[in-house]
């Protein structure tokens, strides 16, 4: 009797440490698996992080950054060229003339209906009609006063220096537009971390 108790006894604590290393032996590969879990976990997480780095340094950053700061350029920026102007120019006026002037004939001139005082010791003419031949080379002091219609065409050879301002011109408010657009992008990439350093010790930019 007392022998079969012993055996029941001994059974009993034989199943009782089976169980004890089945638990035992549960909880030490659950935590086994979860350190392998979480280990996988980090490296993905850190494979991430570093893809993130690469895109923002070598993509996101350039891309976005170089737009804005393009945009602020080209609103700051200038348009300095020459323009060569060759053309006509139509002159239409009238000239008004009014000034006292010496004319030369060119050849001789008739002049009928004239009339001549003469006072000799023997002859004595007053206002006495005549005709009278003006010979070629007779110089006329004469007075112009007349308007004298100008009609022509001028020619114009020019080289003109232009500098205009892009931010003083219609494109300016695009430009702006533009600018703003991109600002918190580029400033959300320059202020975020670039590498391993500015993620562990963040710097203030």
């Amino acid at each position: 009797m007392q022998q079969a108790k012993s055996i029941e006894t001994s059974a009993s604590k034989t199943r009782r440490w089976s169980g004890l290393k089945l638990g035992d032996a549960f909880w030490k590969f659950a935590t086994l698996f979860s350190f392998v879990v979480n280990l996988i976990l980090v490296l993905v997480l850190a494979v991430v992080v570093m893809l993130l780095f690469t895109i923002k340094n070598s993509i996101a950053q350039p891309l976005v950054g170089g737009l804005y700061g393009s945009f602020v350029q080209m609103d700051n920026a200038s348009i300095v060229t020459t323009i060569q102007v060759n053309d006509q120019l139509p002159v239409q006026f009238d000239l008004p003339l009014n000034q006292n002037t010496i004319v030369t004939t060119t050849e001789p001139v008739l002049i009928t209906g004239a009339t001549v005082n003469i006072q000799g010791g023997i002859l004595t003419l007053s206002n006495a009609p005549t005709t009278i031949m003006l010979p070629a080379g007779t110089a006329l002091p004469v007075q112009l006063n007349l308007v004298v219609p100008v009609s022509t065409m001028v020619p114009v050879q020019l080289t003109v220096p232009v500098n205009i301002p892009l931010n003083q011109t219609e494109l300016h408010q695009p430009f702006g537009n533009l600018r703003d657009l991109f600002f918190p992008y580029a400033d959300l990439l320059y202020k975020a971390p670039s590498s391993w350093g500015e993620l562990i010790a963040p710097q203030t930019k």
